[in-house]
């Protein structure tokens, strides 16, 4: 691990994020994302959903102001690794204030890829202070701080030239993170003036959860939204999509039925999943019937059969929150943590501590039946009860060996990794 310090050369990431997204979009594969979360996306987390698959790693949401008057926020709330694996990591701060975001953008410069203004929280508290979600309705000023952020970081020699400064070791984003309004023009005003220019644009991509402030988290996500948003701006700059990803056998997109058409989609899934299923109330069936029954089947089956890629939707890639908690393998195509994974989070934890009860509480989800269709759970309610009863590491380690042992047959390795 390690604090803030100037040892600026030594620790700049290898590689910009519009590289990582580009060469994403090359292999025509979706880019995967771990979403910032409140205590949970810290590093020992952050290294173990990179090793299954995770392209991109978000910090917690850290406090601008506060990060840049308070050193032990800044010990707290920002931890790197500087001799073990470091992800790509993009530092999400809550800011209202141009100037807090760009001091404490250049205080993160050296040590990360990137930093993303959060435009989404929905928490009372954060919306009280005009933080996170209360932000979609400032879009001018969340346009300045984002112009602040580039100018002195580039002022400090930091490269943010967009796709120009993709192979320079200096180069670094600006991103933002929204919601949406009940009235998607608003959020098409707040895209324009934050995004501005197609061809000189502010940032480098945005990530889109597809819910109001108001929309709780039980409610699906609102994908005619979605698409009204993508179709508009994937062409101008990478759009992440952030919300409802639990399952990678059942994403919550629509593809079209060819990677140059954008009209009849159909929802799609995997090849070992795939049917075609049409929304009746936006479908109706005299749109796809034809004048024989073997062109409809034939129409169905070829649409079947496409997959959804960067080339058949207008999303560069998903971000996951509660899909990782549960299952940090989502992104590897696991349909449900594996308990390889739990041993990785806790050999990384052993470098890089966390508090005892927020390793119970990774570790309780991790054994959990999960978000996606697999609801198999590791460990039974039962077992995932005793998790309170845990005073220190040790004992939670070998318990995790006996159940590992217990139920895989095989002989957990935590203690001797350790």
């Amino acid at each position: 691990m390690g604090s803030l310090s100037r040892d600026e050369d030594a620790l700049i990431p290898p590689s910009h994020p519009l590289k990582i997204f580009d060469a994403a979009r090359r292999e025509d594969r979706f880019l995967y994302a771990c979403a910032p979360m409140v205590r949970y996306s810290k590093l020992a987390f952050r290294q173990t959903v990179h090793k299954y698959g995770v392209d991109l790693c978000w910090t917690p949401m850290i406090l601008a102001k506060e990060f840049n008057r308070n050193q032990f926020a800044r010990d707290s709330d920002f931890t790197i690794s500087t001799t073990g694996i470091q992800p790509p990591t993009i530092v999400q701060f809550g800011a209202n204030v141009p100037l807090e975001l760009a001091r404490a953008s250049t205080l993160v410069a050296p040590y990360v890829s990137g930093v993303d203004l959060n435009c989404g929280c929905p928490q009372s508290w954060a919306c009280a202070e005009t933080l996170g979600a209360a932000l979609m309705n400032k879009r001018e000023l969340v346009r300045d701080m984002v112009v602040e952020t580039r100018q002195h970081l580039a002022r400090d020699g930091w490269a943010v030239g967009l796709e120009k400064d993709v192979d320079s070791p200096r180069g670094r984003s600006v991103s933002v993170k929204i919601r949406v309004h009940d009235d998607l023009r608003r959020t098409m005003d707040f895209l324009d003036t934050v995004i501005g220019h197609p061809q000189n644009r502010l940032v480098d991509w945005i990530t889109i959860h597809p819910r109001t402030r108001h929309t709780p988290s039980t409610t699906p996500i609102r994908t005619e939204a979605l698409e009204i948003l993508t179709e508009k701006y994937s062409r101008t700059l990478p759009i992440l999509l952030s919300g409802d990803v639990f399952d990678l056998a059942a994403l919550p997109i629509r593809a079209t039925s060819s990677p140059t058409s954008s009209s009849s989609p159909s929802t799609i899934v995997p090849p070992d999943l795939a049917t075609l299923t049409l929304k009746e109330e936006n479908h109706p069936t005299s749109t796809f019937t034809s004048d024989t029954d073997t062109d409809t089947d034939t129409a169905a089956a070829e649409a079947a059969k496409v997959l959804p890629k960067p080339s058949n939707t207008n999303l560069a890639g998903f971000m996951s929150a509660r899909g990782l908690l549960a299952n940090p393998a989502l992104f590897a195509g696991h349909p449900r943590c594996p308990w390889e994974a739990v041993e990785t989070f806790m050999c990384n934890v052993a470098r890089c501590p966390l508090p005892l009860k927020l390793v119970v509480h990774h570790v309780q989800e991790m054994c959990g039946p999960g978000m996606g269709d697999d609801k198999t759970a590791l460990l039974n309610k039962k077992e995932r009860a005793s998790f309170v009863d845990f005073t220190n590491m040790a004992d939670l380690i070998d318990f995790l060996d006996e159940k590992i042992e217990e139920h895989t047959g095989q002989k957990g390795g935590m203690r001797r990794d350790l």
